[in-house]
């Protein structure tokens, strides 16, 4: 028998001792003091114990309060964050886009919503959305305020294909809204990289994201003359700019039933090809940018001179080459200064580049020698910075020599001007 002790002197916890090389022993031990001294005493093993018994017993032993295990057993209490939500969520029904995606009491629609808010306030993945729109995981108080209950990911997911069943019409609408016979209509195009296998859409194409190598998606977007987005469309990941266009004229001119429209677009977009094969014919007008080989023609055929470029006013000018449009000529000093330091910079670098190659061949131990081994490494230079229109380069097999254009590059430097070129019926809507 144990000794008596008084019960103040007395203390139980729960201890792991070690078991060779078996699992620690989980012990049941008392603590007691006899003649001045600390001694302990094991009062039963608990190693077959379930885990979640041993701990609970050892957070009583602490003070702690046994509570069942049902589920409802623990009440989450918290104040969510709110002001952000409240900001975002009232502009979008201020504006009615929750009455353009949907009708009220639609849980698809209260989802788009949601996943359009939380990419204002907090942009995720549709995992993370998932969880904080989701009582329990809450991280604003958006889900609430929508009244969406648990979400999950595939909920998200196949709302976005209703979005899908809804695009024509919420376009349709929008343009309503924002456009009208004789407007201004801006588009562009961009990619994203892809990351996944799954997507038809994803090619191997132009990264803009300066991922090379990688599949990418093609999307062109068309504003309102504010800029405010109209329509979207997504394309194979190789598509050219220009072969976009055919896409959105059918939107303007037949979803949309756009009597006269103004395309804007940069030289990349509404190219020659465009204009004569499908903006003609659709019978829309447009506003473009020329190339500099057609600035340079203008210039060298006396129909353009530089003293019309000046820095304040626009000049409008015609010329035999462009029938029945008008060249707007303006010089944007800010442009140009930015443009010649640019191409400064690249001009430098190239040189740099090239005067370790020219060492290189002059060095006396281990030369580069060899006009196609020399070429090789001077076509990596002017391939990397594009310079090599801008160049002079003499190879040989034991030698190598460089020089700026100087006459060349202070001739782009004049050509080089802001110079947009618009469909003459386009008068009206530009004044």
């Amino acid at each position: 028998m144990y000794p008596p002790v008084a019960c103040a002197d007395v203390a139980a916890c729960v201890e792991s001792a070690p078991n060779r090389n078996s699992p620690p022993a989980i012990l049941l031990r008392e603590s007691y003091r006899e003649n001045g001294r600390v001694l302990k005493r094991t009062l039963c093993n608990l190693s077959d114990w379930p885990l979640a018994h041993i701990e609970g017993r050892r957070g009583v032993l602490k003070g702690g309060t046994v509570i069942p295990a049902e589920r409802d057993a623990f009440t989450v209490l918290r104040s969510l964050p709110h002001g952000h939500v409240a900001a975002a969520l009232g502009i979008a029904r201020k504006i009615g886009l929750d009455r353009m995606l949907g009708a009220d009491g639609n849980r698809w629609r209260d989802l788009v919503l949601a996943l359009v808010v939380g990419r204002i306030i907090d942009p995720a993945s549709k995992l993370a959305a998932a969880r904080a729109l989701s009582p329990a995981t809450a991280t604003s108080s958006l889900g609430e305020m929508l009244g969406l209950g648990a979400v999950n990911e595939d909920e998200l997911y196949a709302a976005l294909d209703w979005l899908l069943e809804r695009q024509p019409a919420i376009e349709t609408a929008l343009a309503r809204r924002h456009l009208n016979s004789g407007t201004l209509v801006l588009y562009d195009v961009s990619s994203s990289y892809m990351a996944g296998r799954c997507c038809p859409l994803a090619k191997r194409g132009y990264s803009r994201d300066g991922r090379k190598g990688t599949l990418q998606i093609t999307y062109g977007l068309l504003c309102a003359p504010d800029g405010c987005p109209i329509a979207i469309e997504v394309f194979e990941g190789d598509t050219a700019d220009p072969m976009t266009l055919a896409v959105q004229i059918d939107k303007l001119k037949l979803r949309f039933q756009l009597q006269h429209v103004v395309l804007v677009g940069d030289r990349g977009m509404i190219t020659q090809a465009r204009i004569t094969d499908e903006i003609k014919a659709a019978g829309l007008d447009w506003i473009t940018a020329l190339r500099a080989p057609a600035i340079r023609g203008l210039l060298q055929s006396g129909a353009m001179q530089l003293s019309l470029f000046d820095q304040r006013d626009m000049a409008s000018i015609t010329a035999p080459d462009f029938p029945g449009e008008r060249l707007v000529v303006c010089r944007n000093p800010d442009l140009a200064a930015e443009r010649s330091r640019k191409r400064e910079e690249l001009l430098a670098a190239t040189e740099r580049d090239l005067a370790r190659i020219q060492a290189a061949v002059a060095r006396k131990r281990g030369p580069l020698r060899g006009a196609a081994k020399i070429a090789l490494a001077v076509g990596s230079v002017i391939h990397r910075h594009k310079m090599a229109k801008h160049f002079h380069l003499d190879i040989a097999d034991a030698s190598f020599s460089f020089s700026r254009k100087a006459t060349e590059i202070a001739a782009e430097g004049s050509d080089r001007r802001s110079l947009c070129r618009a469909h003459q019926l386009a008068r009206r809507s530009l004044r």
